[in-house]
């Protein structure tokens, strides 16, 4: 896991390199400024384009300077660096970052008042205004400078975080900052992009490495961690030989009905290619010839008002909820479920019948795993504001209930128990479509059955799920929940031998 640190963790990492490590912070401000012109070279090869450099005057700013003059170095021919000087007492090594400078080709201004950017035009626009740490909407003299520099209508490029971005905490719902192309951050991206409001800011963000310890980084404490590829790996468990289908055990997907019938069949599907060893679909009889067509290797069992569930033990997973509809007989079979004092998988419709009866929330048996979406979340704990706010709620929810709560979205939001949450990466755009919850309620239920914790299910499930839907989008602009399910086992397959 990749620890996320807030802006004060990330400049205490900063301080604590440069006294445990033979660098000094205008060496560490020379590998931010290469790592930055590396990554953004890949993007903007053109050396003739011209290229604004906003230069606060603090480290973000020095960041800026150095910058311009790797960039100028580096055979970039038109680059102007505007200096804005609005009464900030400058840095130490944004000072030496000035002297430095005037011994490159680059033409420097400065910036005293609005009236000194009147003419300015530019291609390109790489922001080094303001750094990480802000708290507050901009104002005054910076508000209105950013302002004009987001009419430019060029392409801005940030350094580190937007100005007027917030690294973490509530991020306003007026956004009044700099609106970004691409952030190119240093050593960890900021909590709050993984958060649908910084699409405002920043429609991309790409991480460098500049030489921080990550052993001090790693052994701080946080709440946030990023899922890496090395996680869902560790966590994978090879098919051992001699084993059978009863190795892998028995998942029970009651979901589907006579309108959507659909969603029960690509759960069902999904748990099938994740690998569970029996998948049974409990489902209305009308769903029997769709099921034998489409899936003839899970088993039946038939769902009307007078069913039950006999020797519930004998499934490792139950899953609910997909497609399943929402009346007083479910409400009764999910009422009878939690009685089984089972850890289940809640998804969809069975999230809304305890959005509509909260106090069945109480009963939901410990280690259960809720997958809700946003709409989904709000309903069963209440409409936020700000996704801060929400994800801060999956978290005391999580706890109390004890509870994993797998919040979705571009990037999941994996709430455990003691109160970590764990943020998937993978996925992507193409695969806003319906279904694509379905399936993940199946990859998790397969994990489930085969004797992953609730946790290590839900990680890995999100991260198979997404990394499917990246593979696919390689090729394709548009990718359907039903080749998610057929790409699972291939991404499996491929952790398995990474493992190895």
């Amino acid at each position: 896991m990749q620890t996320l640190l807030t802006s004060s963790q990330m400049r205490k990492a900063d301080e604590f390199t440069i006294a445990n490590t033979p660098i000094t912070s205008i060496h560490l401000m020379e590998n931010a400024a290469e790592a930055f012109v590396k990554s953004f070279s890949k993007d903007e090869g053109d050396e003739n384009k011209n290229i604004a450099v906003f230069c606060g005057k603090g480290n973000n700013g020095g960041d800026g300077l150095a910058i311009a003059r790797i960039l100028s170095s580096s055979g970039y021919q038109n680059i102007k660096v505007y200096v804005v000087d609005f009464g900030k007492k400058q840095s130490d090594d944004f000072a030496i970052n000035l002297q430095r400078l005037a011994g490159t080709k680059c033409k420097k201004y400065t910036i005293n008042s609005l009236i000194d950017v009147k003419n300015i035009t530019a291609d390109i626009v790489i922001d080094a205004i303001l750094g990480s740490g802000l708290n507050k909407p901009l104002t005054g003299d910076f508000a209105k400078l950013v302002q004009f520099i987001n009419a430019l209508k060029a392409k801005i490029y940030a350094v580190d975080v937007p100005t007027g971005f917030f690294a973490d905490g509530i991020l306003p719902k007026e956004y009044n900052g700099i609106l970004a192309y691409k952030t190119i951050c240093f050593q960890r991206p900021k909590i709050n992009f993984f958060f649908p409001e910084s699409i405002t800011a920043t429609e991309n963000f790409e991480v460098v490495n500049i030489g921080l310890n990550e052993n001090f980084i790693q052994q701080q404490h946080s709440d946030f961690y990023v899922i890496e590829r090395s996680d869902a790996v560790k966590i994978l468990q090879p098919r051992k030989r001699f084993s059978h289908k009863g190795s892998y055990g028995h998942a029970l997907i009651i979901a589907g009905n006579t309108n959507t019938m659909g969603a029960a069949l690509l759960c069902s599907m999904a748990c099938l290619h994740a690998g569970a060893g029996l998948t049974t679909a409990y489902i209305p009889e009308t769903g029997l010839v769709a099921l034998n067509t489409l899936l003839p290797e899970v088993m039946f069992l038939p769902r009307d008002e007078y069913s039950r569930i006999e020797n519930p033990s004998k499934y490792q997973a139950i899953a609910v909820g997909p497609g399943l509809g929402i009346s007083e007989v479910n409400e009764k079979l999910l009422e009878r479920l939690f009685d089984f004092e089972k850890p289940l998988v809640i998804d969809a419709d069975a999230i809304n019948i305890l959005g509509e009866n909260p106090d069945l929330c109480s009963r939901i048996p410990k280690n259960s795993i809720l997958t809700p979406h946003i709409k989904e979340f709000d309903r069963l704990f209440g409409k936020h504001d700000n996704w801060w706010d929400r994800v801060q709620t999956a978290r005391k929810q999580a706890e109390k209930l004890e509870v994993v709560i797998l919040l979705k979205n571009q990037y999941s939001f994996v709430c455990a128990p003691n109160g970590k949450v764990y943020i998937n990466e993978t996925g992507n755009p193409a695969m806003a479509q319906g279904g694509m919850g379905d399936v993940l309620t199946g990859i998790i239920a397969s994990f489930i059955a085969q004797s992953y914790s609730s946790v290590d299910a839900s990680i890995l499930a999100c991260y198979i799920h997404g990394k499917a839907g990246d593979t696919l989008a390689k090729n394709n602009i548009v990718v359907t929940a039903s080749n998610v399910a057929n790409e699972i086992s291939h991404e499996l397959k491929n952790l398995i031998c990474f493992k190895k």
